[in-house]
């Protein structure tokens, strides 16, 4: 049997006693690198070598990046849960401590009216000239502040602000003064210390007629007011003291 090489650069002969379906490795390889000598062909190789590592390094690189965000997610996520309860306590606290300070400062306005009517009757004791007498003072507006029935928010509820407390809330108060007097000159000067003082303006005149009173003339008067705050200055504390026996 005639055998031919194919393949250029070896001459040796397979030894006989080997079998014939072997592979010879070597002698390929180097068939083939003697066979590439196109240098375009060695370019692109290289390229596509250089190009799969790229992407190789590039996987990995992300594969670790992925890997380091997800435990961090998972840490923020935990802490998440773990706060939630702490954040839904603290809305609660803040949401009930508004509310204590909205009654506190409603109870500090009305607290500071608590002396409008010992100021309005020294004021008109002090004002009321000789021979004349009141025989009703009374308030004329009866309406009363508005009170917030609004509850502290449920749990998870956003905390709604508050609205700011005016000192409108607490009505001003209006009065109503009729009496009798035996001098018409002596009902101008009374209104005229009225409305001088610092605790009331408005006076007006409603209406002034005769009567007769144990069978005398005399004038009876109807007067309308209002209590206003008065200047600092104007207010005087003095230190109360109490006789021990």
């Amino acid at each position: 049997m005639i055998e031919i090489n194919l393949l250029p650069g070896t001459t040796s002969k397979k030894p006989r006693g080997r079998s014939g379906g072997g592979v010879d490795f070597a002698g390929a390889a180097a068939g083939i690198a003697s066979s590439i000598r196109d240098p375009w062909l060695i370019g692109a190789v290289s390229s596509v070598v250089f190009a799969g590592a790229v992407i190789a390094g590039v996987y990995w690189w992300q594969r670790g990046q992925t890997q380091k965000l997800n435990a961090e997610l998972d840490v923020q996520v935990s802490d998440s849960t773990r706060y939630t309860a702490v954040i839904r306590e603290k809305r609660l606290a803040e949401s009930q401590r508004d509310s204590v300070v909205r009654q506190v400062e409603l109870i500090k306005t009305f607290d500071s009216k608590r002396f409008v009517w010992p100021h309005i009757m020294d004021e008109i004791s002090r004002a009321l000239p000789p021979y004349t007498w009141l025989t009703t003072v009374q308030q004329t507006n009866t309406a009363t502040a508005p009170v917030s029935t609004a509850g502290p928010p449920k749990p998870g509820e956003a905390v709604a602000k508050l609205p700011e407390l005016d000192s409108s809330a607490v009505p001003r108060v209006h009065l109503k003064m009729v009496g009798n007097t035996v001098d018409i000159q002596a009902l101008t000067r009374f209104m005229k210390l009225l409305e001088a003082s610092p605790f009331l303006e408005n006076v007006q005149l409603e209406k002034s007629s005769i009567v007769l009173i144990d069978g005398k003339e005399v004038t009876e008067f109807t007067l309308n007011a209002s209590y206003q705050e008065p200047d600092p200055s104007a207010i005087k504390t003095v230190p109360v003291s109490l006789a021990v026996r």
